[in-house]
């Protein structure tokens, strides 16, 4: 691959991107289309360079994202017709308290969650920053849905067609650009939230009988049940009871449990300066519980923003 294989669409961005991209591309390579929202400016851009008659493999790629050296040698060497798409590792870059809080994240979905995804076939998101997709795939996909998490829907369109198995390639490492303040933390995952609700109920996920229905069911259920025990059942336990004695024990085994797990994954990432980073650790994993139930409310609850127009106002993003 060279840089006659690598095109930039600039979704009407308010920096240089396309001026910058000029200059290391060929001209006819980048284009700037009115803003659009991601996934429609990659249809656009799809057909603009006629893609999919030109490529086996199409790969996209996030502007706030990075690739290790050996990454598109290692996700090449995976590419199989076999698969509708592939996807790699993310791991976070350094920077502050939202990047610590990420590489914990990241580092245990890669490292447990996305290896029992792979092995039962339930990936059930290509993520922006390493997703490529078998070319005949990319053409039956709809990017341009208009959804907030634009690359869930993709994914989900694909499990809902049939469209063929999604490989994870732990090998094939990828950077990713972390907001650069908690507020811009919240509103980045108040997003992707809503936008995961609004996936699940325009695709009616859990009313199939299928892996992906059942994974992302339990995976609802397991953040339901924590929302359920930590203020229903809790509460009433000590009203009830009167062991208000017992709120600090628990609180400590909370702590102790998660401490063991941060403890493991920044062995894993070698970053033992998350290690230095537990409190807001613990801290952020409330605020994502709290940021769940607000999208939850709004989304599955009221009825908003069940549809839109795939547009978004970015986040600022830590400097590198």
């Amino acid at each position: 691959m060279d840089a006659s294989d690598i095109y930039v669409v600039d979704d009407n961005s308010a920096d240089n991107t396309s001026q910058l991209a000029k200059a290391i591309l060929p001209r006819r390579n980048v284009i700037r289309v009115a803003r659009s929202g991601k996934g429609l400016a990659i249809s656009k851009a799809a057909r603009r360079f006629k893609l999919t008659e030109r490529y086996d493999w199409i790969h996209l790629a996030d502007a706030d994202g990075g690739f290790e050296t050996t990454y598109f040698a290692t996700l090449r060497a995976e590419l199989d017709p076999a698969y509708a798409a592939v996807t790699g590792y993310i791991k976070s870059l350094r920077g502050g308290i939202v990047s610590d809080f990420r590489a914990f994240e990241y580092t245990f979905g890669m490292e447990i969650v996305r290896r029992f995804q792979d092995v039962a076939g339930t990936i059930p998101i290509i993520p922006g920053p390493t997703s490529c997709f078998k070319a005949s795939v990319f053409d039956k996909l709809e990017f341009g849905n208009g959804a907030l998490a634009e690359d869930f829907d993709v994914t989900l369109q694909i499990h809902r067609g049939n469209l063929g198995a999604i490989k994870f390639v732990e090998d094939a490492v990828v950077y990713t650009q972390d907001p650069a303040t908690i507020k811009d933390f919240k509103r980045q995952i108040l997003r992707w939230n809503k936008g995961v609700m609004q996936g699940m109920m325009r695709h009616k996920i859990g009313t199939k009988l299928s892996k992906i229905d059942a994974y992302l069911m339990y995976q609802l259920g397991l953040s339901a049940a924590m929302v359920l025990n930590y203020f229903v059942l809790l509460p009433i336990i000590v009203m009830s009871k009167g062991l208000l004695l017992t709120l600090p024990t628990i609180f400590l085994f909370d702590v102790a449990i998660l401490w063991l797990i941060v403890f493991y994954i920044a062995a894993r990432a070698k970053r033992w300066d998350i290690l230095s980073a537990f409190p807001h650790i613990y801290l952020m994993r409330w605020i994502s519980l709290g940021v769940f139930i607000r999208s939850f409310v709004e989304v599955v609850v009221l009825r908003r923003g069940i549809s839109g127009n795939g547009t978004w106002k970015p986040v600022a993003r830590q400097a590198t």
